[in-house]
């Protein structure tokens, strides 16, 4: 068992949440995944014989580690912690786009589907087979991108309880840029100008829909220079549809401060492709952006660069969920 204290580096950009109680668990390393593609992952395990429902997480678009980490942030490690400060066992993993970078670049065939489901799948079985943890009651959570693939995840086979989405996208991942680069533009100028223009951004994207994208397509003509068959599995994917045939219990959440991925976009999405589907549940945090960091005023890159924590609501409405799933 490793130690729940922060490391020194830790103290100097990250503290545990008042809502986190490293006294209530203990955290193990695990490898999840085999062959070239393993990667590393940490299990949050509340003490007593339980048996605990459980979750794997799933970060967000990008070469995330295990804890999310964002400048001082760590987004996934507050969740976590929070959920097994409250008795649920949660396993967290490094991406492998953050372990295996340079080989998933020399990897032209590498899709967003082997990004997630392999490890997802993994991570889920290893937490079954824990002595403490109920094998029925294990779930998948997962932000942005991870909860725009969380019903891939449980359409590949995977013994999933349910799923809990957060900030998960519907618009398409090209297009939301598009948007993305004319709010900075009018927002955040300096930020802006870091990524490509409007013009280009709506080039790739296009070209993204076009019946002329094939694996031959140049990845430098397509959005932030991934091959071709990236985005043709992304292409090919519709969440929505997919969560519409799940017979799960499924939590979303959603921050009103988020410009990333937005209420009357992206969440309109599920809503509209999930209504009157039973045990569905939607909630919407106020004063949350895209981490679900709570503030005030419009959300801006720049507020990652300080010091936040995952909203406590947001926890606690998760440790709720997950221990009745079907009865919110």
């Amino acid at each position: 068992m490793a130690s729940n204290e922060p490391t020194n580096t830790d103290l100097e950009v990250w503290r545990s949440p008042d809502y986190a109680d490293p006294a209530l668990f203990d955290e193990q390393e695990v490898t999840v995944g085999s062959g070239p593609f393993a990667v590393q992952g940490t299990i949050a395990l509340p003490h007593g014989e339980g048996p605990h429902p459980a979750a794997v997480v799933l970060a967000g678009g990008g070469p995330f580690d295990r804890d999310g980490t964002a400048g001082p942030n760590k987004n996934l490690k507050d969740i976590a912690w929070g959920l097994a400060s409250r008795g649920v066992a949660v396993l967290r993993f490094d991406k492998v786009t953050y372990t295996h970078r340079e080989q998933v670049a020399a990897t032209p065939e590498f899709t967003p589907t082997e990004e997630y489901v392999p490890h997802a799948v993994a991570g889920i079985e290893i937490l079954r087979r824990l002595p403490t943890v109920n094998a029925d009651l294990v779930f998948v959570i997962g932000h942005s991108m991870g909860g725009k693939f969380a019903p891939r995840v449980a359409a590949a086979g995977a013994e999933v309880a349910g799923l809990v989405v957060l900030a998960g996208d519907t618009v398409p991942m090209q297009w939301s840029m598009v948007r993305v680069i004319e709010h900075l533009t009018k927002a955040d100028p300096a930020t802006a100008a870091l990524l490509p223009t409007v013009e280009a951004a709506t080039e790739h994207a296009k070209l993204v829909d076009s019946p002329d994208l094939s694996p031959a397509t140049p990845a430098a003509k397509l959005p932030f220079g991934m091959p071709a068959p990236y985005w043709l599995d992304m292409r090919a994917y519709d969440p929505v549809a997919v969560a519409a045939t799940l017979d799960l219990p499924m939590l979303f959440l959603q921050g009103e401060r988020d410009y990333q991925l937005t209420i009357d976009g992206d969440l309109a999405g599920w809503r509209a492709g999930l209504a009157g589907k039973p045990d569905v549940t939607f909630r919407v945090y106020t004063a949350d952006d895209h981490m679900f960091f709570p503030g005030t005023g419009p959300s801006m890159p720049e507020d990652y660069a300080h010091p936040h924590h995952v909203d406590p609501e947001v926890i606690t409405d998760i440790a709720d969920w997950l221990k009745d799933p079907r009865s919110n």
